[in-house]
């Protein structure tokens, strides 16, 4: 039963709708195994275990909803009725929601059974977890280091198989770092795929997402989780064909660029470049015409103008806490970086940060214009092993320091957040001992054929087998 939650999502929805395991015996699983890890991971906020059985002796064998009795977790920055939404911060405190939100409700419909929240950074800002409320999450590949964020604890659960897949999201990486950092399938998909319904309007960098370790799985969720809700302002085009249809076909031969020059300066590790070369190397060998490339990246301050955007993305959740738990922001309350960012937001006009987004939306526009010569782009995922979690503590005199110190992590991911497009890490590559993911762009609402592409490169060097040593 130790390596039961670590087989796909869609193969345990089989055993239990025939009948050869309960959806009781599978989620009891998911609970011993996140009883034995979760003390030294820490990849859980709240664990529902009461709850969780519950609801899985409520489901019988021919269920026919596509993931029936399967266990999942939810990230802990969006709303699962009856339990504590924190954000990772102790300015949240303990309110709980009466309400799920779209993703979440969804995701209960196509049989998940919830048995958690997961860690996140404080107001999923950075791209590992070692927070003030709630500690660091630890790696399962090597507890020493981060399984990336903000989504790094639903990467840490599903990569120690204490659930089979998880939520995700992704204003800026937040879904592709932590795959790549747990050698896990990580897409973020068009901007506007999956509605943010009902605490959030659109969003200009965020979408919300899963991550599995099959490509199959995370199709198949897609497809489940895509559409507007009512209310929604804009949405994506709805996709030709189902995308696990999608995932399912040979592609065909595309254009594909390799590019390994950073979007800012900073150092990059040889080991990721060459498994972004190794991924263009190997999709030629699948029949498509590769080249390396330099993409036109920079242009002006474009870390300072993300910051700009991104900064009221995420000091919105602070003012929602203020709102619901009646408690003005402090510095006590809230970790150095959220406090520079609350204090620099708060120093912006109205004017500023909508200038912010309209550079970015030009900035995308002559982007998606050079990209449109390829049907796909490959890059490193990250530009540095997972860092060690005791480096990036939340204490620290430079909190703006410790941002860009994050820029310098994950240089690569958030272009497909100012652009909207799709974009994926997979974990094709190991490398002492850690999983190497390749980040592949995809042309905007293409979603389908990146999956394909996916799926020809996981069946030419299959990963969903490899094991941490936790």
């Amino acid at each position: 039963m130790s390596d039961l939650l670590l087989r796909p999502a869609t193969e345990l929805a089989s055993l239990v709708r025939s009948g050869e395991l309960s959806a009781r015996e599978l989620v009891q699983a998911s609970l011993d195994r996140i009883d034995e890890l979760n003390p030294s991971l820490n990849a859980f906020v709240d664990v529902i275990g009461d709850e969780a059985l519950a609801t899985a002796d409520g489901i019988a064998k021919g269920d026919e909803r596509p993931f029936a009795g399967v266990p999942v977790a939810i990230k802990n920055n969006r709303a699962l009725a009856g339990h504590r939404l924190t954000c990772g911060a102790q300015l949240a405190g303990d309110w709980a929601p009466d309400h799920d939100s779209n993703v979440v409700r969804r995701i209960k419909e196509a049989g998940f059974v919830v048995v958690g929240t997961t860690t996140t950074p404080e107001w999923a800002i950075l791209p590992w977890i070692n927070t003030k409320r709630f500690g660091p999450t630890r790696n399962p590949w090597d507890p020493q280091r981060t399984s990336g964020g903000s989504s790094g604890g639903s990467a840490t659960a599903v990569a120690a198989g204490m659930v089979p897949v998880a939520h995700a999201n992704d204003g800026g990486g937040s879904t592709r770092i932590p795959a790549a950092c747990c050698g896990l399938v990580g897409l973020k998909p068009q901007r506007g795929r999956i509605s943010m319904a009902p605490e959030a309007g659109e969003s200009f960098l965020a979408v919300e997402g899963v991550l599995t370790r099959t490509v199959g799985d995370t199709a198949l969720l897609l497809d489940l989780l895509a559409g507007p809700e009512a209310g929604d302002a804009s949405w994506a085009p709805p996709p030709a064909e189902p995308f696990s249809q999608a995932a399912q076909r040979t592609p065909e031969a595309l254009r594909v660029a390799v590019v390994t020059n950073p979007p800012i300066d900073v150092p990059l590790d040889p080991v990721r470049v060459q498994a972004a070369r190794d991924a263009g190397g190997l999709l030629e060998s699948l029949g498509h015409d590769v080249e390396e490339a330099q993409a036109p990246w920079a242009e002006g301050p474009l870390q300072q103008t993300f910051t700009a955007v991104f900064g009221p993305l995420v000091m919105l959740q602070v003012a929602f806490a203020r709102m619901v738990t009646g408690r003005e922001p402090t510095a006590d309350d809230m970790e150095p970086l959220s406090w520079a960012l609350w204090e620099l937001v708060q120093g912006m006009s109205a004017l500023e940060a909508h200038l912010a987004v309209t550079r970015l939306q030009l900035y995308a526009r002559r982007l998606l214009g050079w990209m449109a010569q390829y049907d796909v782009v490959v890059t490193p995922s990250l530009a540095e092993a997972p860092v060690l979690v005791d480096d990036v503590g939340w204490e620290t005199d430079d909190p703006l320091g410790l941002f860009r110190r994050s820029a310098a992590f994950t240089p690569f991911t958030a272009i497909a957040n100012v652009t909207g497009q799709p974009a994926i890490s997979l974990p094709l590559y190991e490398h002492e001992g850690l999983p190497v993911g390749a980040q592949l762009f995809g042309r905007p609402a293409q979603e389908g054929v990146l999956l394909s592409v996916a799926a020809a490169l996981e069946q030419a060097l299959p990963w969903a087998d490899r094991r941490p040593p936790a």
